[in-house]
């Protein structure tokens, strides 16, 4: 039987990158799946490509607004009748350094990974607990853990969502509910591939399996944590970075 069978997931930022791969992993598992994401149309064009609306819905959403979050966890349970799995995914970067980094990158940064983590987290389990069961998923980042010259903003989000992620476990576990996160390193995708050179080698020669994660494989772990297969595991936190910064 499919891992996922008859489950319904939430992914936001779900239109690209590791959102998207870890909804096309949930279908092929067995899921349904709601797109959140800022960019509607091409939400719109994911949902389409895993299968249409028997599968897969898409639903604008800014996850640093509590109402739009509500929107589109709710999208779930209009759509497929629960939500068994939220994945907190949506994220932006505004780098720069805290000399030169103005207030508004830093607010950004915050509100969308922290501020929309923690709305995510809160209206998926508003329902989830009423389910007496559900998993909820957070993307953190290596970032979180070493912290990254130019990211005060993201690793200080980063961070944060790791201890927002063990709180909201231990309010959760006895309603059924398990919380975990994942700190990916450096992941293959548009964004890390437009780094100058010198950047990428320089971090490539941080990671002791000598290569960059791919998108599938951040899915996988995500899968893992969504399914039965981590049934007790909660208040965790998984890194895929092959082996950098152990």
């Amino acid at each position: 039987m499919a891992l996922l069978s008859g489950k319904t997931a939430v992914i936001t930022g779900g239109a690209q990158g590791i959102g998207l791969a870890i909804a096309e992993l949930f279908v092929e598992e067995g899921a349904r799946v709601v797109l959140g994401d800022l960019n509607p149309d091409a939400a719109e064009a994911a949902a389409k490509d895993l299968g249409g609306p028997a599968v897969a819905r898409a639903v604008r959403c800014d996850v640093t607004s509590p109402s739009e979050v509500d929107t589109l966890t709710r999208a779930a349970l209009e759509a497929f009748g629960s939500l068994d799995i939220m994945v907190n995914n949506a994220g932006i970067t505004r780098d720069a350094t805290m000399r030169t980094m103005a207030e508004e990158q830093f607010d950004q940064v915050i509100d969308v990974h922290l501020k929309g983590t923690w709305n995510g987290t809160r209206k998926a389990a508003a329902i989830m607990r009423e389910q007496k069961s559900g998993a909820i998923v957070n993307l953190s980042s290596l970032s979180g853990k070493v912290g990254m010259v130019g990211q005060t903003n993201y690793s200080a989000a980063k961070a944060g969502i790791v201890g927002l992620s063990k709180a909201a476990a231990k309010e959760l576990a006895h309603h059924g509910v398990r919380v975990n996160a994942i700190q990916p390193g450096l992941i293959r995708s548009a964004m890390t591939e437009a780094m100058p050179r010198k950047a990428w080698d320089q971090k490539m020669a941080e990671i002791p399996m000598q290569r960059a994660g791919e998108v599938h494989e951040v899915a996988s772990v995500a899968l893992f944590l969504a399914s039965d297969m981590s049934s007790y595991m909660t208040g965790t936190v998984l890194e895929v970075t092959g082996g950098r910064f152990m």
